[in-house]
């Protein structure tokens, strides 16, 4: 991945400095990339794009490569393979292009806000092909600022393209959902995002261990940028050129997954006491009670599934020992104990959210 922006030799955090650049380095996304790619290569290019999906999942960063595929000087017309080293997809990686307007919905949403660029969509780019108008979190406008841009979107000029973006689609107006294309981007699976981090700690000359990698891209629930945050953190916290799975759980208040597999088999077969010392020592350790009650419940979802389909991959993110133990669990306790368990861990996850004293409603629970 490139990095276009300019750092005057202080530290570039990893989210940043690993920032997709181009079509290829959009891991996961494969269905916008094959759609996008058969639209250039047409020439089938929409005027509107709605780029839709949770939070830093990377809508504002493909809005920025769309913008450069369109501009980038080296190609002839629009292109999947923006140079990045041109002027134009230098000044759009660095947000600083003349062409490509990018507005903040949140914090302008009015009608007078669209007016100040309904008023430039008349004329013709100083520099690029295209004019650009990047909208993030579009829902936020208010419904005049949305029916100002209707008869934009309805005839705009051949030189203009908006991309919108919005973690809230459902808010969006039909009206204005019906002249866009839209895309959703989806979370990106959790092997994907570890096997991306291993390639990151290689470039970073960062030792790691397998594990460690698959506890981050499990917690950072299927958001890159999320993930490589909590890489940096794990980085400086480890305080070594070395990533482990002790870091990451003390770092995220995280059980070892040894103690995890303890607690659930000490509950499944009626050892409650000990249950209960083992969950003292895990907080005595530094793991947040309520952290601990979701990791559970999330493991007792995968027995589950496990139960129903033996051949799906869940256990391929845990250890060898771990994954014959959940195996075993998983195949000696019956559906209707799982669902039950599931279901009362789930209501005491929020109770103990709510609760001043957490650790003492987990024990309850």
């Amino acid at each position: 991945m490139l990095d276009l922006e300019e750092t005057g030799g202080a530290y570039q955090v990893l989210a940043r400095k690993y920032r997709p650049a181009t079509f290829s380095d959009l891991i996961g996304q494969e269905p916008l990339v094959r759609t996008l790619t058969h639209a250039f290569q047409s020439g089938r290019i929409a005027h509107a794009f709605m780029l839709t999906g949770i939070r830093v999942v990377g809508k504002t960063t493909t809005a920025r490569i769309i913008a450069k595929g369109l501009n980038c000087f080296e190609a002839e017309g629009p292109t999947m393979e923006p140079c990045g080293r041109c002027n134009s997809c230098i000044s759009i990686a660095q947000g600083r292009h003349v062409d490509v307007l990018e507005m903040d919905a949140a914090s302008r949403t009015g009608i007078d806000d669209i007016r100040e660029i309904l008023d430039g969509v008349a004329y013709k780019p100083v520099e690029a092909r295209t004019k650009v108008y990047i909208i993030d979190e579009v829902h936020m406008l208010s419904k005049q600022a949305f029916n100002g841009l209707l008869k934009t979107l309805e005839e705009p000029p051949a030189h203009v393209k908006f991309l919108f973006a919005t973690t809230e689609i459902r808010k969006v107006p039909v009206t204005v959902l019906s002249r866009c294309q839209r895309f959703d981007l989806r979370r990106i699976d959790g092997p994907k995002i570890s096997d991306y981090l291993g390639v990151v700690c290689a470039k970073e000359e960062v030792g790691c261990e397998p594990q460690a990698l698959a506890r981050l891209a499990r917690a950072s629930e299927g958001s890159m940028r999320d993930a490589l945050s909590m890489l940096d953190q794990a980085i400086a916290h480890g305080g070594s050129n070395m990533v482990t799975s002790a870091q990451v759980e003390s770092m995220l208040g995280l059980m070892d997954e040894g103690h995890k597999v303890d607690m659930l088999e000490d509950l499944f077969h009626g050892r409650v006491a000990q249950m209960l010392h083992l969950h003292d020592q895990i907080h005595e350790a530094g793991a947040d009670p309520v952290t601990m009650l979701g990791e559970l419940g999330m493991l007792v979802h995968e027995l589950t599934r496990l139960k129903i389909d033996k051949d799906l991959p869940i256990l391929n993110q845990y250890a060898s020992d771990v994954a014959e133990r959940l195996s075993k669990l998983a195949g000696d306790l019956e559906i209707g104990v799982l669902v039950r368990c599931f279901d009362m861990m789930e209501k005491a996850f929020h109770e103990a959210r709510m609760a001043e004293q957490k650790k003492a409603v987990v024990d309850m629970a």
